[in-house]
């Protein structure tokens, strides 16, 4: 769930991010359907999911966050990657504030649009329409698109005691 920064590092080709955008949502050999830059954009997110699972500082991240939130605590450490990317973005893009960087993005979903699977089609406008990615750089944003998390995924994921430990 760390859209951001799947975003982020696919640079500024529009079908490669738009296929690390949807990584989680095209399973197994699917991503065969889609435009050769989707594809590469959906592979690139499977690697970084790889090599994110595996190193150490997300691992201890979860493992803080475990006895609280269980399985869940994944999506969490995501998430709060995310926040600390976009809090702090002008330090890792200095040439497009993150505001000009998420409407490009969104930009980039409606060129795409047809690409989308079902469920991203179902939640893309709303995530554009709150502006999420930008939204991630406070914590009422995060807490925000926690709560969507919460009512869609689980009430497991609890926002308010989730920011409270990002807060600490």
């Amino acid at each position: 769930m760390n859209y951001l920064a799947h975003i982020y590092l696919s640079g500024s080709d529009r079908q490669l991010q738009v296929g690390n955008f949807i990584g989680d949502f095209v399973k197994g050999r699917k991503h065969e359907d889609y435009p050769k830059g989707i594809q590469r954009g959906i592979l690139l997110h499977r690697e970084i999911d790889r090599f994110t699972d595996c190193h150490p500082l997300f691992i201890e991240t979860v493992e803080l966050l475990r006895p609280a939130f269980g399985r869940y605590s994944g999506i969490i450490a995501d998430m709060y990657f995310d926040y600390l990317l976009a809090s702090d973005f002008k330090r890792y893009n200095h040439s497009v504030p993150l505001g000009l960087f998420a409407a490009n993005f969104y930009l980039s979903t409606i060129i795409n649009y047809r690409w989308l699977p079902e469920r991203v089609q179902g939640f893309i406008f709303h995530f554009i329409w709150t502006n999420r990615l930008k939204q991630y750089a406070n914590y009422e944003g995060l807490e925000y698109s926690l709560k969507i998390m919460s009512h869609y995924k689980t009430k497991a994921i609890n926002p308010e005691l989730s920011i409270s430990f990002l807060k600490e």
